[in-house]
């Protein structure tokens, strides 16, 4: 460990091996070390069951569960878009090849006291019971345009009289068509995925490029926009694993971190034990340096471990559901997903859920009630509540690259934003994503 590295990255949660495999493609020598004996920090993967009932005080799983080892329980279950940034990082770094996705069989809203799908392009639009029938119409006419807009061609925003992408906002945008709250609400949060209502008083062009995205990831596989990979998350972080010893990267487990070596405010090195490892830069998550980070809010989560599938979403054995602020009379929406055996992520004919959202009030599992009804009996519940830390500063002048936690979403988008930030403070420039010049192979997912 006594040598010099260009990059220390601590802790290989999601976040921190995508920056190390990034760093490590672009030529940087990165030392990848972690106080844990398992991958994935804060986003581990957990197997055997036994090791999840374990974690939460509970005595082991019955027999009725199965094969313990047939589980992979995700602690941070999160789905990937498919044409979304995170799958091009990832095919960027190479390390789809070690890995299996398999898509995702549903993408739902709720709204009133039921689910529906979500409708993402004009035929949906026309047959989706979310709306009434001269709403589907504004709502198709809204999606053509959503689909054939580009920042760089006039002739493509011809149907909203004086729009300009700089400065139209998406209220507006939403005015022209007339479309209703509740068509604006599952839009904005469903389709868009954004968090809260911001994006309202926002230029149009992010946002309807966002929901360009969500209906070109579900044109390439056509059940949902979302896919998810064979044995959990966990795969990610052991796939970059092999990746960065191709590069010559190196990574350690059980590795205890004893402090960062500063030298005239800027970091010079990492000391674990009497060994020292030098470096120019430190990329790591918040729980590594406590006192550079300031807590911003908590996020509830329950895991939910079924026998069944969700009600109303045709048995589908994998499912995305997106319960929009308003619908609850709350600041942030909940978050509902579904994976199971067909994943290989839990013993033939059971099920695993999450229910996530962002905290509001003192009696947090009581927020997440909502999602947790739509589920039906549940045979074991796991509930954490855990901090959101966000860096003080972006690192550049001392050049601690810290990660935020983990938010309440059901999907990466807001993860790869992150990530490409912390790769444009560290490296001083932008990702450039024109380097991506395959898509994630035409295998069937």
């Amino acid at each position: 460990m006594d040598e010099e590295y260009d990059c220390i990255v601590l802790g290989t949660g999601l976040k921190e091996c995508i920056i190390s495999g990034m760093l490590s493609v672009s030529g940087n020598k990165v030392l990848h070390m972690d106080r844990n004996k398992y991958y994935g920090g804060e986003s581990a993967s957990i197997t055997p069951l036994e090791d999840l009932f374990t974690k939460f005080n509970l005595p082991p799983p019955e027999e009725a569960y199965g094969r313990t080892r047939d589980w992979n329980v995700d602690l941070i279950p999160k789905f990937l878009m498919a044409n979304g940034q995170l799958v091009k990082l990832l095919i960027h770094t190479g390390v789809t090849r070690y890995l299996e996705f398999k898509s995702i069989e549903g993408s739902y809203v709720y709204k009133g006291t039921k689910i529906s799908k979500v409708p993402a392009d004009e035929k949906e639009a026309l047959t989706s019971d979310l709306m009434g029938m001269f709403e589907k119409r504004r709502f198709k006419n809204f999606l053509v345009f959503a689909q054939d807009y580009k920042d760089d061609d006039p002739n493509s925003w011809k149907a909203v009289p004086g729009f300009d992408p700089k400065t139209t906002t998406m209220s507006t945008v939403f005015s022209h068509y007339n479309l209703d709250k509740n068509t604006i609400d599952f839009t904005g949060h469903a389709l868009a995925l954004y968090r809260n209502d911001d994006y309202l008083a926002l230029p149009a062009a992010e946002s309807l490029k966002r929901i360009k995205l969500y209906s070109d990831s579900l044109a390439r596989y056509g059940k949902s926009p979302y896919l998810y990979p064979l044995y959990g998350l966990g795969e990610l972080p052991q796939g970059f694993a092999r990746l960065s010893a191709i590069y010559g990267g190196t990574y350690m487990l059980d590795k205890p971190i004893d402090e960062l070596v500063m030298e005239g405010g800027k970091v010079v090195g990492v000391k674990s034990g009497n060994e020292t490892a030098k470096c120019k830069q430190v990329y790591c998550d918040p729980s590594y340096v406590p006192e550079r980070v300031d807590k911003v809010g908590q996020v509830v989560r329950a895991i939910c471990l079924m026998d069944h599938p969700i009600s109303n979403t045709k048995d589908a054995l994998s499912t995305q559901i997106i319960i929009p602020q308003k619908q609850v009379n709350r600041n942030s929406d909940i978050y509902v997903s579904l994976v199971s055996y067909t994943h290989q992520v839990a013993a033939k004919g059971w099920f695993v859920a999450m229910v996530s959202t962002t905290v509001e009030t003192d009696n947090p599992e009581a927020e997440i009630g909502p999602g947790l009804q739509l589920l039906g009996p549940i045979k074991q519940k796991f509930v954490t509540v855990s901090p959101i830390y966000k860096p003080k500063n972006d690192g550049v002048e001392n050049q601690i690259f810290i990660s935020e936690s983990y938010d309440a979403t059901s999907h990466f988008e807001t993860t790869c934003l992150d990530v490409l930030d912390i790769y444009r403070r560290g490296t001083g420039e932008d990702f450039d994503f024109s380097k991506v010049k395959h898509n994630l192979g035409d295998e069937d997912v």
